[in-house]
């Protein structure tokens, strides 16, 4: 890559079609032909566009008792999640190879019988770059999502500059950050489903710090984007608006709030609020050596003989097999 480069980026704010894949991926498929046309050259969508982030549910989950209901929506969940491989991660790669651009899409993939937040790096040619589970799902999260291994912490060298991610609020874990920071990523996609004020500035804080381009991209979600049948939105379900009163269909449930950051730590564009739309931004890439003058978090500004990392890349694979 030359250091003079100038990378196009698009965060593609945008809802899924909730619990149903096949529509997701028609909906993928769309805005990524979009974003082309948009003359971008890296394309990231948000967490669990494929095929549901599920907002306000933990299905029907308390402590020492399970119902029905939860389990069957969890079968839901499970049958609109993605296996890899498998046709639906072919028709991804076939959009990226297609368009040839970088395409980061946020899946439930799902192995065995449990589901993990993951997000999927797809390369020129439609070949799956990185694969990066999660680390520590949030809050009820953890009860339908595993947790991922040090496998996935990785950074890739592309032609348009090094590449790694991490997923919602696993970016507020310093030594994940470490350790994308430690393989040089130049541009960091944060998928997310945190539409907070304060998110803003972690996603600028953490340009800062890691002297290196943020994009970070999530929903617009609302109460339409989910089943009518849905228990969260439904009358009889406690659940109700911050105001106390029943949720209708054209309700917002998520904000959004995409934008990119820039490695001293400015906002290359402003955060994009309850609407979907496709965030662009131009990357002057020479920026990032740039803005390392003065910091670079693991190298003029670090201190090894004090502070020391270690990182466990092995999968999390339960049993192995000897013989």
């Amino acid at each position: 890559m030359s250091p003079s480069k100038t990378v196009r980026v698009a965060a593609v704010q945008a809802a899924p079609v909730s619990f149903d894949l096949e529509k997701s991926l028609e909906k993928l498929t769309r805005l990524t032909a979009e974003a082309v046309k948009g003359g971008a050259e890296l394309i990231v969508f948000p967490e669990a566009f494929l095929s549901a982030y599920p907002w306000r549910y933990a299905f029907d989950a308390t402590i020492g008792a399970r119902e029905p209901r939860g389990r069957e929506w969890y079968r839901k969940y499970y049958e609109s999640a993605v296996a890899i491989p498998s046709p639906e991660v072919d028709k991804i790669a076939e959009a990226a190879r297609t368009h040839n651009v970088y395409l980061e899409v946020g899946i439930i993939e799902k192995e065995g019988g449990t589901l993990y937040c993951t997000a999927l790096l797809f390369g020129r040619d439609g070949s799956i770059l990185l694969k990066h589970r999660k680390l520590i799902p949030t809050a009820a999260e953890r009860l339908v999502w595993g947790r991922g291994a040090g496998d996935g912490l990785g950074v890739v060298q592309t032609d348009i500059g090094k590449i790694g991610t991490l997923i919602c609020w696993e970016n507020y874990m310093p030594a994940a950050r470490m350790a994308l920071y430690q393989q040089g990523i130049e541009i960091y996609l944060a998928p997310t489903a945190d539409d907070l004020s304060t998110w803003t500035a972690s996603m600028q804080h953490i340009a800062k710090e890691g002297r290196c381009f943020v994009v970070t991209v999530n929903s617009m979600t609302k109460v339409s984007d989910f089943p009518p049948d849905y228990p969260p939105f439904t009358s009889e379900h406690p659940d109700r608006r911050p105001d106390g009163e029943q949720w209708e269909a054209d309700d917002i449930v998520n904000r959004g709030g995409s934008f990119v950051a820039g490695p001293l730590g400015t906002r290359l564009t402003e955060p994009l609020w309850d609407k979907e739309g496709i965030v662009y931004a131009d990357l002057p890439m020479s920026a990032v050596t740039e803005s390392r003058l003065d910091f670079d978090p693991v190298g003029s500004y670090s201190r090894p003989d004090v502070f020391t990392l270690t990182v466990n890349t092995k999968p999390g694979t339960s049993v192995n097999f000897m013989g």
